[in-house]
């Protein structure tokens, strides 16, 4: 692959627009920690994380500094219903690749309803529509991918598993690891799927009290987790 042909190499604070600490979501120890100490990205980085612990707040954030919509779509999308973003894009700063591609795509399952209806709404200059609204939650979900994530630039995907089977998350997988092989794409991924964690090549963030830590697979409490319920689901059941 050639070196350094992807959008993003590094987030820092905005040095113009500094956010407080003290206050919801500097005071989160992920996004203090790339506030005070930059974020280097890879050509793929995966966040993984609880509920809560501010890996989605933190690429909504990428993907809103980037110029994507906080609902999803292409950097031309202006698809929005109601703002629940936070403010953290207005105090990050974007260092870019010289030369690599500007275009991006943002896709969060929580939003894809109102996004197809959108995307129907104003139908494509280049090419024939998809009926996205007539396809299964899954189905929708991949056929996007594969039809929209093209001709390199930044990737961002939040939680996607929530739409996807087990199978479904193999293939979101596959679609992803050929975009990378490219070598122009970029890809950054939030997500509590063991299987989407395992994209190759992947730099894997684990994300919590602690703020960001770097992980290989087999380390990341998301695994150790499932495997000891998988093994004995029993131990958990006898809890609830």
């Amino acid at each position: 692959m050639p070196p350094n042909t992807f959008p993003i190499r590094r987030v820092v604070e905005d040095p113009a627009r500094p956010l407080d600490r003290g206050r919801w979501p500097g005071a989160l120890a992920p996004v203090a920690q790339v506030l005070d100490h930059g974020l280097d990205l890879t050509s793929a980085t995966v966040l993984v994380g609880e509920n809560g612990s501010g890996k989605s707040t933190l690429v909504e954030a990428i993907a809103l500094a980037y110029g994507l919509s906080p609902e999803g779509g292409s950097t031309g999308a202006r698809h929005s219903t109601r703002a629940s973003e936070s403010v953290l894009a207005d105090h990050l700063q974007l260092v870019r690749n010289a030369g690599a591609p500007r275009r991006g795509y943002f896709l969060r399952a929580e939003t894809m309803h109102g996004f197809f209806t959108y995307l129907e709404k104003n139908p494509s200059t280049s090419g024939p529509d998809i009926s996205f609204h007539d396809m299964s939650h899954g189905e929708s979900f991949l056929e996007l991918a594969v039809d929209r994530f093209r001709g390199g630039g930044l990737l961002v995907l939040d939680e996607p598993e929530s739409a996807l089977s087990f199978a479904g998350c193999l293939s979101l997988l596959a679609v992803l690891k050929d975009l990378i092989a490219g070598g122009s794409s970029q890809i950054i991924l939030s997500t509590h799927s063991p299987v989407l964690a395992a994209l190759p090549g992947a730099q894997i963030l684990e994300v919590g009290s602690w703020g960001l830590r770097q992980r290989h697979w087999s380390e990341l409490d998301l695994i150790s987790n499932w495997r000891s319920f998988l093994d004995s689901p029993e131990r958990y059941l006898r809890h609830l």
